[in-house]
């Protein structure tokens, strides 16, 4: 069993067969462990007096020895466009974003793996908060359930991509974990075709991903066609550039009817050229993908300019001329710095803009 808090286990954390050996551990059949496991997971209840089927007895030993937790939702903003944005406070103070996205056919949740990231790539403005922390596995069900919290009656999150703040596979043990929970058949019950894990291309961690037996999508940013180009934009690149990168995607299982995806943040006179756009199309040559072309959102923070529309749709028919699919991601959100790269904790925006400029290391990646 996990943990050290003095409440005990916080069981949105806790994997079906944990919470089934607690009950065991309090004297209960295992049976038992699997309706507190369904209460907390996929009935979303946080008051063990209000879980009614379970034995008085069972529901009055449960406190010492466990607690439900959730990270408390400090501020929502609406967009626009319907998008909505949480400012999520966790149980130490740090805080973390989550966002909303409505489509026709869906609902999807844009959760956070760290608070921050270490990483740095230039068009995000998460990397200047630099890694406070990796999230536990109960910090990242817990976002979700409180952003289904958050809904009304009758709608239901239907997608998960793990694409707000963090690096993912940077924490991969409690991301694996939490996963395993979301899509617990008891649980929440997501499937994992409607999950999908971004990485900015830490090489381990996706043959690690690869190992697992998650079954989630994979998405690889990408946004350069030339080492030379990502070095500067994604200092990842230094460590595991972009042969090295493919090599991983090129060996990663994909099921039938699967396909990776590669997201290309466009920058304007960065990684916007007619042959940027033609090296793309003999970089992934022999990878099942598909292309998410991604205007960059611009802010003060950050030293580029998003490419102009017309050079995206050019760059996106030297693609498709090419055979590959190639899509242009609309922002949404961007009118509450919802929108991809934005995400930035105002805490964390007061800090920034108080503090003194230093020098900082660049960024860790092992």
């Amino acid at each position: 069993m996990r943990g050290h808090d003095p409440r005990g286990l916080d069981l949105v954390g806790c994997l079906r067969g944990e919470v089934e050996e607690l009950a065991g551990e309090l004297e209960q059949p295992r049976y038992r462990g699997r309706q507190l496991f369904r209460w907390v997971q996929a009935r979303r209840e946080t008051d063990f007096g209000a879980m009614t089927d379970l034995s008085l007895a069972f529901r009055e030993r449960l406190p010492p020895v466990a607690y439900v937790g959730r990270p408390e939702v400090s501020r929502e903003q609406r967009a626009r466009d319907g998008t909505r944005k949480f400012l999520l406070r966790l149980e130490d103070d740090e805080e973390i974003e989550g966002v909303l996205i409505p489509d026709e056919d869906r609902l999807t949740a844009c959760i956070s793996t760290q608070v921050g990231c270490p990483l740095a790539c230039r068009f995000c403005l998460t990397g200047l908060m630099g890694i406070r922390r990796n999230l536990r596995a109960a910090e990242i069900v817990g976002e979700v359930l409180a952003l289904q919290d958050a809904l009304g009656e009758g709608e239901r999150i239907s997608n998960i991509v793990l694409m707000g703040m963090g690096e993912p596979l940077l924490n991969f043990p409690e991301v694996e974990r939490a996963l395993t929970i979301l899509c617990d058949e008891l649980g929440a019950n997501f499937s994992p075709r409607r999950i999908t894990l971004s990485t900015a291309g830490h090489v381990p961690g996706i043959k690690k991903l690869a190992e697992s037996n998650l079954g989630v999508n994979l998405a690889v940013s990408l946004s350069a066609t030339t080492d030379a180009v990502r070095d500067r934009i994604m200092p990842i690149n230094r460590r595991w550039p972009i042969a090295e990168l493919l090599q991983a995607c090129r060996e990663y299982p994909l099921p039938n009817r699967r396909r990776l995806t590669f997201e290309y943040v466009m920058l304007e006179s960065v990684n916007d050229s007619d042959e940027d756009a033609a090296r793309l199309v003999r970089l992934l040559g022999g990878i099942r993908c598909k292309i998410n072309l991604i205007p960059f959102n611009a802010t003060p923070d950050l030293p580029d300019r998003p490419s102009p529309r017309d050079r995206i749709e050019i760059f996106q028919k030297i693609l498709h001329d090419a055979g590959l699919t190639a899509t242009i991601r609309e922002s949404r959100g961007r009118d509450i710095s919802a929108a991809c790269g934005m995400l930035k904790t105002d805490a964390e925006k007061k800090r920034t803009a108080t503090a003194p400029v230093t020098a900082t290391q660049g960024p860790k990646t092992d």
